[in-house]
């Protein structure tokens, strides 16, 4: 899985850190904190027939593999592609940085961007950006992700988004309207226990990943930028999960798991397993990772929207996904730009991403031929540009949220099925993880 779930790479995080991995990448072979070598500006790069090397994690293999092959037919450079293991992803980039062997490109989870842009492991490429003219309508929290010291690091690779969807199928049962998903945290509940009411065995209202933080990151956080909230401070060092936007969205999900609608197998969902009650046909409605809609679409006649808030009209989602640059390793930087800058170009966003379904990475490509054919795909494009959707930046990320057993996931499990009282000692300990 990707941002909202990761456990292979919390392992591979531990791994690293066990063998020492980790603090080789603050000191891996350059004088400068972060960036390595900055590479030479041109508009486009060089396309002379150099082979790149490039690593990703397997989650992207399906993008990956179709933008290498776009991109290897139309130039002269050739992209040599290696797909690793999620779980072994973060040790490889580890052990690679330590002995200055990293490819010239590497995508990485947005979330672990930073870590790896305050290590040095990219180079920086924001005059390259700066040139690009369409830079501004590059989505914005990938490249705020990485951003450090004011230079630019990395542009999106590939986008998961987190949207609503809903079963068709149950509304219409449930005398909901099929064509018209949650706008509010209060119709999310109420239609969610609409399909819990038909009574039917096996079936509910609702699922989420009880015992998964990253599912939650994914999904609840947009919940709250949505009601006009933030999570964090600017720094990403303090906790701000306790507010009044916070609670509401706590208290929607407490009252559904008191009514009932919840499915049980909720309560000790790590993310395995986390969407495939919906796939089954067995949820009326939840918050759900865009990216699976061509999967879900198979089995169920889905509907999508932005994950709501407090009030109409301010949909939100978690833009996650994979960043990507070129490593401090590298010495074919003009070769490698000329990737990142066809990457961003609409050969690659259109013709390549969103017409494999994917989310395209710039606002002006949202509505193209292909999300024309599909308004679910045009909503979810839609949703990445909003003004609230975002992509949090900690430096201690990882800890505070995504790893088992994090402060995060004891908040959200004292908020749905514990002492909801405890919310102000909780969000205390997700402030202490943060400021580390």
């Amino acid at each position: 899985m990707r941002t909202r779930i990761d456990r292979g790479v919390r392992k591979a995080v531990a791994s690293a850190m066990a063998l020492g991995l980790v603090a080789a990448l603050a000191a891996c072979g350059t004088d400068d904190k972060a960036g390595g070598a900055t590479a030479p500006v041109t508009a486009e790069g060089v396309d002379d027939g150099a082979e790149l090397t490039l690593w990703t994690r397997a989650p992207l293999e399906l993008q990956a593999k179709a933008l290498v092959e776009a991109y290897n037919t139309s130039h002269k450079n050739q992209v040599k592609l290696t797909i690793v293991p999620n779980d072994d992803y973060v040790a490889k980039v580890g052990a690679a940085a330590g002995s200055k062997n990293l490819p010239d490109l590497f995508a990485a989870d947005i979330v672990y961007v930073p870590n790896f842009t305050e290590a040095g492991l990219f180079s920086d490429i924001s005059e390259h950006i700066g040139k690009l003219p369409y830079a501004d309508k590059i989505n914005k929290g990938h490249v705020t992700a990485g951003t450090y010291e004011g230079k630019k690091y990395v542009l999106p690779f590939v986008l998961d988004l987190s949207v609503m969807f809903w079963n068709k199928a149950l509304y219409k049962e449930a005398g909901l309207d099929p064509e018209k998903g949650p706008a509010t945290l209060d119709e999310f509940k109420s239609q969610a226990q609409a399909v819990q009411r038909l009574g039917k065995p096996g079936t509910y209202g609702t699922y989420f990943g009880g015992n998964c933080g990253g599912c939650n990151v994914f999904t609840w956080f947009p919940m709250m930028w949505a009601s006009g909230a933030d999570v964090m401070d600017a720094e990403g060092k303090e906790s701000l999960l306790d507010g009044p936007a916070a609670q509401r969205v706590y208290s929607t999900w407490r009252e559904l798991q008191a009514a009932g609608a919840i499915a049980p197998g909720s309560k000790d969902e790590t993310g395995a397993t986390w969407v495939a009650a919906f796939q089954e046909g067995k949820i009326g409605v939840m918050p759900y990772p865009a990216t699976l809609l061509p999967t879900a679409a198979k089995t169920v006649d889905v509907g999508v929207a932005p994950i709501p808030g407090a009030t109409a009209g301010t949909g939100s989602t978690f833009v996650g996904g994979d960043g990507i640059g070129i490593s401090k390793d590298s010495k074919k930087h003009p070769q490698a730009w000329n990737f990142l800058s066809w990457l961003t170009s609409e050969a690659a966003q259109v013709d390549v991403l969103a017409a494999g379904n994917s989310t395209v990475a710039r606002s002006d490509l949202t509505a193209n031929q292909h999300s024309a054919k599909d308004p679910r795909v045009a909503t979810i494009n839609q949703v990445a540009g909003a003004p609230q959707s975002r992509t949090p930046v900690a430096k201690n990320f990882q800890q505070a949220f995504n790893a088992p057993g994090s402060p995060w996931v004891t908040l959200l499990r004292n908020q749905v099925y514990g002492d909801a009282g405890t919310l102000a000692k909780d969000n205390a300990a997700v402030t202490g993880v943060l400021g580390q």
